[in-house]
């Protein structure tokens, strides 16, 4: 018989992460399930500066100090993918590629994955020139040319990231301006190693078996332009991927609708972080929605 969880976590976000220390100081326990990178996105970020009492911290870090302070916890974990997900007789069997796990309580915590453009070899080049986390894979490419795509605050911070390993990096826009914070614009237009390419759409991956050029439409004179790289940075937003759960939860454009205690549709099953419908996603309100979410799964247990 497997062992029964107070709660089962699906995500190892910072979200995830910030629900189960509420839970686990209360003496709960706690399965994580994750299936890519503990610390979630946050885990891709270069420079964190928005942290209270922190000034300034790597997102690897700050994902290794929440994870060492889970795991000093007694936190369990399972870097696995969750299949499938049934409730019985109020208990929740949550399967895995290679488990299965029973709870009292599910938190949906998964966050959001990369948004693609749905172009030609676009998911066959991924790995091979495609990549989203320029702090991985930006010493790859040090001493050539960077490229990203991407006109927002992730977009603006790797192209500051691979001035450090790249002669110069090209931001390309769909629209005629970034989006994002004041400061990094400011820094990005100030900083000569980074050519900003506003208007530019793109429209083919070039290569046969790995990235060797972007096709782009400049959208300021109509003409088609070849880029030769053989490495771009996708910076084009996030989606939800809820359908998993679609029996438990209400959805709306992939989001799970919850109240403000974090509860969706279904008794006993919370979702916090990015991955719920909600007006504003930073770091700090992921961590404020899954300390609420465990507050609110204590007074369910109890």
């Amino acid at each position: 018989m497997n062992k029964t969880f107070d709660s089962i976590i699906i995500g190892g976000g910072v979200s995830g992460l910030t629900a189960a220390i509420y839970l686990l100081r209360n003496k709960k326990s706690v399965l994580i399930i994750e299936k890519e990178t503990i610390g979630g996105q946050i885990s891709n970020s270069p420079r964190v500066e928005n942290f209270p009492t922190i000034n300034a911290i790597s997102g690897p870090e700050l994902s290794d100090r929440m994870f060492e302070q889970v795991s000093s916890l007694g936190a369990e974990f399972d870097m696995d993918e969750v299949i499938n997900v049934k409730k019985e007789n109020d208990l929740f069997y949550v399967k895995t590629k290679y488990s299965e796990y029973v709870g009292k309580t599910l938190l949906i915590a998964n966050g959001v994955t990369h948004r693609l453009l749905k172009l030609e070899n676009e998911e066959k080049f991924i790995g091979k020139g495609i990549s989203f986390c320029a702090l991985c894979d930006g010493p790859f490419i040090a001493g050539k040319e960077g490229h990203i795509i991407g006109d927002a605050n992730t977009a603006m911070q790797y192209a500051l990231l691979l001035t450090d390993y790249c002669t110069k990096v090209h931001i390309y826009t769909l629209f005629g301006k970034f989006f994002g914070e004041k400061d990094l614009i400011e820094k990005v237009n100030n900083n000569d190693k980074i050519i900003i390419h506003h208007k530019y759409e793109l429209k083919a991956y070039l290569g046969e078996d790995k990235l060797n050029g972007l096709l782009f439409t400049n959208l300021n004179t109509n003409q088609e332009e070849k880029v030769d790289t053989e490495n771009v940075f996708l910076c084009v937003g996030k989606v939800p991927t809820n359908e998993i759960f679609a029996e438990f939860v209400d959805l709306e454009k992939g989001y799970i609708l919850t109240d403000d205690n974090m509860a969706t549709k279904t008794s006993g099953v919370y979702a916090s972080g990015d991955t719920r419908k909600k007006d504003v996603r930073q770091l700090i309100t992921a961590c404020s929605d899954g300390a609420i979410a465990a507050l609110s799964i204590i007074k369910y247990l109890s």
